[in-house]
């Protein structure tokens, strides 16, 4: 004889305590899934990584959204040499005052993890099981499998092994994916990339677009208000490179962007040493003669120096 689903009242549900709402205040709920998202380029694994270095170390995330119940983060990141994950985790430690010592992350170092197969599957659920981790940080999607992206009946079953991890493990899953180019006009969820399921399955979305030479974020809950959009940028704090929270500008101020040579000239007040060109490069994002010809302009006004280590600020 077949059995009937289990069932409860509803004035029986379990409630959630006020102080156990938040993975990350106003940014993540408690565990929830959901996406960062956002066009290439715009700092979304360094959003990502913020997360986890504030779940991991107690610390505000952005330097702003505190972690009321800290925990341990499991860190996958596809694209980038493990160097790099440890450059970028030690410099957005060092922003939010804590150290790599410190942070209880775990980092998966097989090269590939792919989610379409059932090994890859077992083995994720094992680690998790093991290191009861109260993060996953997966970056980016496009790296964890094989299909296609726009076919709903392939990416659903995915999304759905991430949810039962999510729900069997009490954990929370953050999601890192990109938008389509040029979609920077279209609401945020719907910019995503690929099958519309990216946007249902969110809990907390975060969602990154490029305004000029700001980034904003904006920020989505399904069972909670969402906070306004927020500008931030990718700065020097502290020794170390993270996004941080700038303020808004509001649509009644006319405010001309820098100039290249602004934007370079407050680059090197901001760093804690002189910088080469390809560091600069990086840091103000702009073609290479468009660097020389700035440089030059502010050696000109004796507002920069070169140095056999590099370019710096003068006074």
């Amino acid at each position: 004889m077949t059995k009937r689903f289990p069932t409860r009242s509803a004035a029986a549900l379990a409630c959630v305590e006020p102080d156990r709402r938040w993975l990350v205040e106003g940014l993540w709920a408690e565990g929830a899934v959901g996406i960062v998202g956002g066009e290439p380029k715009c700092c979304k694994s360094f959003l990502a990584l913020d997360v986890a270095v504030s779940v991991a170390a107690a610390r505000p995330c952005l330097g702003r959204f505190s972690v009321p119940r800290p925990g341990r983060v499991l860190l996958f990141a596809a694209e980038d040499a493990q160097h790099v994950v440890r450059e970028r985790l030690e410099g957005i430690a060092l922003a939010r005052g804590t150290s790599l010592e410190e942070l209880d992350v775990e980092v998966i170092t097989t090269p590939v993890v792919r989610l379409d197969l059932a090994g890859d599957r077992e083995r994720l659920g094992q680690t998790i099981a093991e290191l009861a981790p109260r993060l996953l940080v997966l970056d980016p999607f496009v790296r964890l499998h094989r299909i296609d992206e726009n076919a709903s009946g392939e990416v659903a079953p995915l999304l759905a092994f991430l949810r039962e991890l999510n729900r069997k493990h009490d954990l929370a899953v953050l999601l890192v994916h990109h938008a389509k180019k040029g979609a920077s006009a279209a609401r945020a969820g719907q910019a995503l990339r690929g099958s519309s399921e990216f946007h249902a399955w969110g809990d907390s979305n975060l969602y990154l677009t490029r305004r000029g030479s700001s980034l904003q974020l904006v920020v989505e809950h399904r069972a909670a208000p969402s906070i306004p959009p927020l500008h931030v940028e990718l700065a020097e704090t502290a020794g170390g490179l993270a996004l941080r929270p700038v303020e808004a500008l509001t649509c009644s101020t006319e405010v001309a962007p820098p100039s290249a040579a602004e934007r370079v000239l407050e680059t090197l007040r901001d760093a804690t040493g002189p910088l080469r060109v390809a560091q600069l490069r990086s840091r103000c994002r702009m073609r290479t003669q468009s660097l020389v010809d700035a440089l030059r302009e502010l050696t000109d006004r004796e507002l920069v120096e070169h140095t056999a280590d590099g370019y710096c600020a003068r006074g």
